[in-house]
């Protein structure tokens, strides 16, 4: 018996097709695909979810100085005249950041091997579109949220058949 499902595909086109769905699952928390499609998904979410939890509290907190420049209240740098140029004038602020541990940097990595970068677009401007940060999103929230739990993490609804080639349709969802 087959270790994994073909999915009709190739190997680099099924590879794309089930990160853009396991993309898709981390970041909306729920997707809907076919049966086989899901349960080819929920073998990549699932070591995924349980690497967050594992690793979710490697890290030290670490107060840093760093240099912002100043704005006004239009919300534009502050330049000042020096030696006949315009310079930004910039603040020192203290900041606290996360600092990875090795083992838990090895992790964001094997996550950020496997996840699409994500770019959520404002309908209003393009440019204010921003990145998300679906790792993040991982640590932060998923880690806590299944930190108490062994496993099983997906759920997969039957909805029906599809109308076009009456293929089970199924929602798959993150608990």
């Amino acid at each position: 018996m087959a270790k994994y499902r073909k999915l009709g595909r190739s190997s680099s086109v099924r590879r794309a097709l089930l990160r853009s769905q396991v993309t898709a699952l981390i970041a909306n928390g729920k997707i809907v695909t076919t049966e086989a499609r899901a349960k080819e998904v929920r073998k990549f979410v699932e070591p995924l979810i349980a690497l967050a939890v594992r690793e979710k509290d490697n890290f030290e907190t670490v107060t840093v100085t760093a240099k912002v420049p100043k704005k006004d209240a239009n919300g534009k740098r502050v330049k000042e005249e020096r030696d006949g140029k315009k310079v930004v004038v910039y603040d020192e602020v203290q900041k606290e950041i996360k600092k990875d541990k090795p083992s838990r940097m090895v992790a964001r990595r094997k996550m950020l091997a496997q996840l699409y970068d994500v770019t959520e677009v404002d309908s209003r401007r393009k440019k204010d579109s921003k990145k998300v940060d679906l790792v993040a999103k991982l640590f932060d929230e998923y880690g806590p949220k299944y930190a108490g739990r062994n496993g099983g993490y997906t759920r997969i609804v039957k909805i029906g058949l599809r109308k076009g080639d009456a293929a089970m349709e199924v929602l798959l969802e993150l608990i």
